[in-house]
């Protein structure tokens, strides 16, 4: 099982790579945001956007935030327009942190239980499983859109957990 020190620092490395990974965006120019690259969803933008759509379906289940409209097919189009993404993002993080900051040990040891659109049933799993699931899922896609940037010419900071700052 984690701890809550787990959860709040995964919490705020979140925020520190998706900044990484925005401001290295923002340099690109929407056409090469856009861009048709080959990866799972696609373009950066995309993929920027299904990220934030599945913080927001999760934390809709682990902290009752609004859920997110839509599903997985629909979670590339959350955002249509980049400035909206990039502050939907900042806020999501913000909100991501002030929740990791109020979790107790006796939450991240109880159960989970919710339906799946996707696997179309419902499921139960330990909490801290879940959240542990939310920062991997958030650590796979942005390794697919660092190397979207990379291919793009752009070179996102470190990402390294040890090299963030306190």
């Amino acid at each position: 099982m984690i701890e809550t020190t787990y959860v709040q620092r995964m919490a705020r490395y979140n925020r520190w790579q998706n900044e990484n990974l925005f401001q290295c965006a923002q340099r690109l120019g929407d056409a090469e945001r856009r861009r048709e690259r080959g990866a799972f969803f696609g373009s950066i933008h995309k993929t920027l956007n299904h990220i934030l759509w599945g913080d927001r379906i999760w934390l809709s289940r682990l902290a009752q935030m609004p859920q997110p409209q839509g599903g997985i097919a629909q979670s590339v189009e959350q955002c249509a327009q980049w400035e909206t993404l990039a502050r939907e993002r900042a806020a999501c993080d913000a909100a991501i942190i002030g929740w990791a900051d109020a979790l107790d040990a006796l939450w991240l040891a109880s159960t989970l239980t919710w339906f799946s659109v996707s696997a179309q049933r419902e499921m139960t799993h330990p909490a801290w499983l879940l959240v542990t699931h939310v920062f991997n899922h958030q650590t796979h896609h942005r390794g697919q859109v660092h190397c979207m940037l990379t291919q793009a010419g752009e070179k996102p900071s470190d990402t390294d957990l040890p090299l963030m700052a306190e």
